[in-house]
């Protein structure tokens, strides 16, 4: 399975009242309910696509240890590439699957609005997170029903 990932507004909610902790790796920390259900997402055969802004800013080895470092073994990483052309989220999103044709169940986990324009497949499994809230264990709910239900097509 495949997971495309943001981070700002998923594992990092936003609360503009408040700056978020920052770790000693130099970047914020993840909530604890994201980091929960994060975890329960990333066993098995699990790879995770990260879509963030802040991708391109570390190495793909960095960004494992970013997630160690927060309780989460991701083993399976890959990144969009950098956006240098200043494109929305769905238009990275697009141009991946374009050039990567989708193999294998996958969902996406981003509270981009941008993402609510996606083609009809791709937007059929969107997650879709609150900026301030964050991933959740409700979100898991969504996601097994939207896997039991691709699974049964």
């Amino acid at each position: 399975m495949l997971i495309f990932l943001d981070i700002d507004g998923v594992m990092v909610p936003a609360k503009g009242w408040k700056a978020p902790e920052i770790l000693n790796d130099g970047f914020p920390a993840f909530s604890s309910k994201a980091t929960d259900a994060l975890r329960n997402l990333v066993s098995g055969n699990v790879t995770v696509v990260l879509t963030t802004s802040h991708k391109a800013n570390y190495t793909i080895q960095e960004w494992k240890d970013i997630f160690s470092k927060r309780g989460i073994g991701v083993f399976n990483l890959k990144a969009l590439p950098e956006n240098i052309n200043n494109l929305s989220r769905k238009e990275e999103i697009v141009n991946w699957v374009n050039l990567n044709p989708l193999s294998e169940e996958f969902i996406i986990i981003d509270d981009d609005k941008s993402l609510n324009e996606l083609p009809g497949f791709l937007k059929e499994n969107l997650i879709q997170t609150s900026p301030y809230i964050g991933l959740t264990d409700a979100h898991l709910e969504n996601i097994q029903l939207l896997l039991s239900k691709n699974y049964l097509h």
